[in-house]
């Protein structure tokens, strides 16, 4: 992809400005254009998977969501081509709005295309076009959605109908009725749950906050922006310590190959007022992840967006992953609605948390600690809270980082007997250095672990209950990669193979870990000591400051601060 030269007097940390996100978008726009159908109403990628949806639905997607990036580019020219599209589209081309169908997705983004750009592309078509485009649109008000974020997409669509008068009583009923869904999965402090359950992610972002947003500004109704933009505020304070200071968004949860759609939020709180960063810190952040992904082979050498994380891998991607699902990316152009002259743009990029000082962050509805250091740069997540209704090494997993993915060989996992199973996880807790839950081992077994952290170092400890006596345990860290220190080592119940067993009641496994870019990192056993006091009670002292004692109380994990002795 051909961008500008960087320029590192106004984005000394990423040398990107408005121009290369410019660029980038018109880039993409141009890669996708020859594989549109002859009528321009699909685009149908190179490739031989498809998802599950099919060969029709997945050439929608293809036009909805290239579309969406061309409404953020307000690009004239590449509009008219997307309605003439919408023209053969809506004339018996497109798949029809059905209950929890692929294609209830896609006409959200139509909508919010069509509502930005309304004066450039549909006050231009003709009135038998739009009164077909309507039409087709309609079946999103009464479509059953799956009962997760998609609860937003007649939301979106209702607001566009709405806006230009058909159907309006429906569509105001649709818009009353999602949002008060989502009310159910609002759970505090700018965090929503993805559907019942605890699966916390970056659907957070692109999805449970980008809809309801943008929907109250585009309405200009105060009442509903004062309450999902100050969600979005609030979640902006925890958001921005998800990216590492290389630019890189956290690798946990599904649908990573949107990439930097990660960004939509940062943009959407800049867009509507409703942010505690500093404008130079969301562009920062921004730009930053934009570059990481465009640096690392997100686009091939036909500037087409692939399916993967870096390049192509099928290990991030779920069934419903097409060849045009990456282009929700096109989230991440949310920025380009703000005028060039607005201080997002013109204001110096400032640092942003992960690159400012070491921190941890406790996030106490996902029950996360976030572990961060100025060193190397790196995020570590340490999820205590977060699953899907299955095991997924995506949400399952102990921890999670900005430079690590889950690895095949169940990293950062607790195995009792011989399956890394991790579910019904129970949150107990989390503070400012330390976090802990129960859950269901594969076995069956009960563990409590809790995480207690310093620096770039961590004590992994868990309390094994109701296995039989010999069942054998054994504690993995962090996957290996390029240019980082992955150390585990044995501090309590465990052999030099981080493996030990069962005694007839409660046992006690501990380790240290430590994920760090930092070459001259002082040894990692002499960073922190650990005592066990019977097998309820741990201490930890570390090297500096002060230690903390863990109790296992009952049902309860107990953490407190001691003196050092």
């Amino acid at each position: 992809m051909q961008l500008p030269p960087e320029d590192r007097g106004p984005s000394p940390r990423t040398g990107y400005t408005r121009a290369h996100w410019e660029a980038a978008a018109d880039a993409l726009l141009a890669a996708v254009e020859p594989y549109a159908t002859e009528d321009r109403a699909l685009y149908h990628f190179p490739g031989t998977r498809q998802s599950w949806s099919g060969r029709l639905s997945d050439g929608l997607e293809g036009y909805a969501r290239t579309l969406l990036l061309a409404a953020f580019r307000r690009d004239e020219t590449a509009l008219q081509r997307y309605a003439d599209g919408l023209a053969a589209g809506v004339s018996g081309v497109w798949p029809r709005i059905e209950d929890r169908g692929q294609p209830l997705v896609e006409a959200a983004s139509v909508a919010v295309a069509l509502r930005l750009t309304r004066p450039l592309l549909w006050d231009r078509l003709d009135d038998a076009v739009r009164q077909r485009a309507a039409a087709w649109l309609t079946d999103a008000l009464t479509a059953e959605p799956w009962p997760c974020n998609w609860e937003l997409f007649p939301v979106t669509v209702g607001g566009f109908l709405a806006e230009v008068g058909h159907e309006t009583a429906a569509a105001h009923q649709a818009i009353d009725r999602g949002l008060a869904r989502i009310e159910d999965w609002y759970v505090g402090d700018g965090w929503y749950t993805d559907g019942d359950g605890r699966k916390f992610d970056y659907y957070n972002g692109w999805a449970m906050h980008l809809y309801p947003v943008l929907h109250a500004w585009l309405a200009d109704d105060p009442a509903l922006l004062d309450r999902y933009g100050g969600r979005l505020e609030r979640h902006l304070a925890d958001y921005a310590r998800l990216f590492g200071g290389d630019g890189a968004p956290m690798h946990q949860g599904r649908s990573l190959t949107y990439r930097f759609a990660t960004t939509a939020p940062l943009w959407l709180g800049a867009l509507t007022g409703r942010t505690p960063l500093a404008p130079g810190e969301t562009r920062r952040l921004a730009s930053g992840a934009l570059r990481y992904f465009l640096d690392r082979g997100a686009v091939d050498d036909q500037d087409l967006l692939t399916l993967g994380w870096h390049g192509p891998d099928p290990a991030v991607l779920q069934g419903y992953s097409g060849p045009a699902s990456p282009y929700w990316a096109s989230k991440g152009f949310l920025g380009l609605l703000l005028p060039p002259d607005h201080e997002v743009w013109t204001a110096t990029e400032a640092p942003g948390p992960s690159e400012r000082a070491d921190a941890t962050t406790p996030v106490a509805p996902a029950n996360w600690l976030l572990q961060s250091t100025r060193a190397d740069g790196i995020v570590r997540l340490h999820n205590h809270g977060s699953e899907d209704v299955r095991y997924d090494p995506y949400y399952t997993r102990l921890g999670y980082s900005t430079v690590t993915g889950p690895s095949p060989s169940y990293d950062n996992s607790v195995i009792v007997g011989d399956d890394p199973g991790r579910t019904g996880i129970e949150p107990l807790g989390v503070g400012e250095d330390w976090a802990a839950s129960r859950h269901t081992a594969g076995s069956g077994a009960r563990v409590t672990s809790a995480v207690l952290v310093r620096g770039a170092v961590e004590v992994r400890a868990f309390l094994v209950t109701g296995a039989a006596a010999g069942t054998s345990v054994r504690v993995t860290g962090w996957a290996a990669g390029d240019g980082l220190r992955c150390e585990l080592l044995p501090a309590v119940g465990l052999d030099a193979a981080l493996t030990g067993v069962t005694g007839e009641g409660d046992t006690l496994f501990v380790a240290l870990s430590r994920l760090t870019g930092a070459a001259d990192a002082e040894p990692l056993g002499e960073t922190v000591a650990v005592r066990a006091n019977g097998e309820r009670e741990l201490t930890v002292l570390w090297s500096r400051g002060p230690g903390l004692r863990v109790r296992w109380q009952g049902s309860e994990v107990v953490v407190e601060a001691v003196a050092q002795v």
